[in-house]
């Protein structure tokens, strides 16, 4: 049945006086993972998901409107080990997850109609329960637009401007974490063949073990002896343990020099070299009759 005659029945089924119509939240976390729940007593199952009953998941009154501001929402529930742990809210895993909230007759599932489209925001936890902010589609309408004019390049190493393989040879290598020293820095006992800082900048990521999904940015990449050095900007969100799979990817400080000598990427550097810097505001005007854009003396 086609969305609208899913509304369609539903529409049919509220006029009809007597209703049996609950809500079921589907959430699809950035690793893909897809959750159902339902405030109803006993599980349902459409579109190749079951909702949970047994989640104890409930959600405030829905704020719509008809402007560009953004709908909101809030969504309540019970920390589990078999739903919703603390653990992955920890971890970050539903930072940013989509929701997809229905209205259903539980009668007749195929009587269903979208209420809310959007994402996760903000999730607070005490007492054992955790209240998560719903945000709606238009909260992406907040976000700044455009192309910054800058000299270093704007684009993400290996992104659609950016155009580097980072899966070919010599930009990447994976293997397991020899340890974490006690300043939490990671230590990998085999990485060879790149070179002192080859990774500074680069992207770490987590591929087995409790953060297995995780990701960090790599701060400071050093060589030590045999051993490698990686220091990253923000700890991870959950405890690595000695053999957790890594991958690591080379890093770009955006330098046109690095573009071209390190990626071989020229022609898809994204920053501009030459543009005045701000002190070119205030260079004074020299006696002169070079007039060939050289430098001013």
């Amino acid at each position: 049945m086609s969305g609208q005659g899913e509304g369609a029945a539903l529409l049919d089924h509220l006029g009809g006086g007597v209703t049996h119509v609950v809500r079921c939240w589907e959430v699809t976390r950035p690793d893909g993972l897809r959750l159902g729940f339902t405030d109803h007593d006993r599980d349902l199952a459409f579109g190749g998901l079951t909702f949970r009953a047994d989640t104890g998941l409930t959600a405030r009154a829905l704020e719509q409107g008809s402007g560009l501001s953004v709908d909101n929402s809030e969504a309540l529930g019970a920390l589990s080990d078999a739903a919703i742990s603390e653990a992955d809210i920890e971890a970050g895993r539903y930072d940013g997850a989509e929701v997809l909230a229905w209205l259903v007759n539980w009668q007749d599932i195929t009587a269903r109609q979208v209420l809310f489209r959007g994402t996760i925001g903000e999730i607070r936890r005490a007492g054992g329960t955790f209240q998560a902010e719903l945000r709606g589609l238009s909260d992406r309408l907040n976000r700044p637009m455009g192309r910054i004019f800058q000299r270093p390049c704007t684009a993400v190493l290996g992104d659609a401007s950016c155009r580097v393989d980072t899966g070919a040879p010599g930009y990447a290598w994976e293997g397991p974490l020899g340890a974490e020293d006690a300043e939490g820095a990671i230590m990998l006992e085999d990485a060879g063949g790149f070179a002192d800082g080859w990774f500074a900048r680069g992207r770490l990521e987590v591929t087995s073990g409790a953060a297995a999904g995780l990701s960090g940015w790599i701060k400071e990449d050093r060589l030590e002896g045999m051993t490698r050095r990686l220091t990253l900007w923000e700890p991870l969100r959950a405890p690595l343990a000695s053999g957790d799979g890594l991958r690591l990817v080379a890093g770009c400080d955006k330098r046109f020099e690095t573009c071209r000598e390190k990626f071989d990427n020229l022609l898809n550097y994204q920053g501009f070299p030459d543009i005045p810097g701000d002190d070119w505001l205030v260079v004074h005007p020299a006696n002169t009759g070079e007039t060939s854009g050289g430098s001013r003396r």
